[in-house]
C-alpha cells in the first residue's frame, strides 16, 4: 500500500510532504478571510444629535454592531439622541465592527433636595443651582431671620431634605423679610382649632410661644382655644395691637368652651 512511498527518495517525499503543507496552510486562510471578510471595511457614518433608536437602525443596517456604551443626562439638549459615538465619525473601520453610544436619557433622573433652612437667599440658590434644581416663588414673611430661608416646598408642601424629586423641579421658598416696626391687630382666635389658629398667625405675621393644653388633650392640633395671650381685646375693649413678629400664647381645650360674660365675647357681638 505503500510501496510507492517507500520506492521514491526521501527528499522527495519531503517536498512533497512540505507543498502539501504549505497548500493546506495558504487553503485555510483564504477559507478564514472569506468566514471573516478579511479585507472588508466600512466608513463609520456620523449619528452625533440623532434620535438614539434611528441611529441604532441606521448603523446596523450598514453592517455595524451597535452597543449603548452610556446614558447621560444634558438639560440643554434634546432628550433621546445620540451625544458621542465610537469610534468616531468617517473613521475607517472593519465590517461588524461595534460602534459604542453615548445617549442622553429620556426620563428626567431623580436629584435629592438639599437642606436650606436657615441659609441666605443667595446661598440657597447656589445650593439649587447645583443640585440641578431651580427656583419657583418667593414669598416674604416676617421673621427676625432677615434674608434668610423659613421654609422650602414644593408644589405647595413643605419638602424635607433628603426628598428625591424630578432634575430642573422648581422650588418656593419662605424668606425671612424681618421684624418691622409695622403694628398688627391680634387676631381672634378663640373657638378655632390650634391648627386653624397656627394658619391665622402665620397669615399674619405672628408667631406661636406657648400652647398649654388641658388634661386629658389627645389631639392638641384638633384642640379649641379657649384663652389667648394677648387677647385681641382689653378689659376696657381697646383693640390690642402688637409688632410683627411677636409671638401669642394659646390655651386649648378637647372641647369647644362658651366663655360667659367674657370682654371678648361682648365684644364679638358688637
Amino acid at each position: 500500500m505503500f510501496k510507492f512511498i517507500t520506492d521514491r527518495p526521501f527528499w522527495v517525499n519531503l517536498v512533497v510532504v512540505i507543498a502539501l503543507s504549505f497548500a493546506i496552510l495558504f487553503i485555510t486562510l483564504k477559507m478564514l478571510g472569506a468566514i471573516t471578510r478579511h479585507g472588508d471595511y466600512l466608513t463609520v457614518p456620523s449619528v452625533t444629535g440623532k434620535n438614539t433608536e434611528e441611529a441604532i437602525k441606521f448603523l446596523e443596517s450598514k453592517g455595524f454592531e451597535v452597543q449603548i456604551q452610556d446614558s447621560v443626562y444634558v438639560d440643554t439638549v434634546k432628550r433621546g439622541i445620540v451625544l458621542k459615538q465610537l469610534p468616531d465619525p468617517n473613521s475607517t473601520v472593519k465590517i461588524n465592527r461595534i460602534i459604542f453610544l453615548t445617549v442622553n436619557r429620556v426620563t428626567l433622573p431623580l436629584v435629592e433636595m438639599p437642606a436650606l433652612q436657615g441659609k441666605t437667599l443667595n446661598y440657597a440658590l447656589e445650593i439649587l443651582k447645583r443640585s440641578h434644581l431651580t427656583l419657583g416663588d418667593t414669598t416674604f414673611k416676617p421673621d427676625f431671620m432677615m434674608g434668610s430661608v423659613l421654609e422650602q416646598k414644593y408644589r405647595g408642601n413643605n419638602i424635607t431634605s433628603g426628598t428625591t424629586l424630578p432634575w430642573g423641579s422648581k422650588v418656593d421658598l419662605i424668606i425671612g423679610s424681618g421684624l418691622a416696626n409695622q403694628k398688627i391687630l391680634v387676631p381672634d382666635l378663640l373657638g378655632l382649632t390650634l391648627r386653624e389658629a397656627q394658619t391665622v398667625l402665620e397669615q399674619t405675621g405672628l408667631g406661636l410661644a406657648a400652647v398649654i393644653a388641658e388634661p386629658g388633650t389627645s389631639d392638641t392640633l384638633g384642640a379649641y382655644v379657649f384663652k389667648q395671650n394677648p387677647p385681641r381685646y382689653t378689659e376696657d375693649s381697646k383693640a390690642v395691637y402688637i409688632q410683627s413678629g411677636q409671638l401669642v400664647d394659646l390655651w386649648v381645650s378637647p372641647l369647644m368652651k362658651t366663655l360667659k360674660d367674657s370682654v371678648l365675647i361682648d365684644n364679638k357681638k358688637k
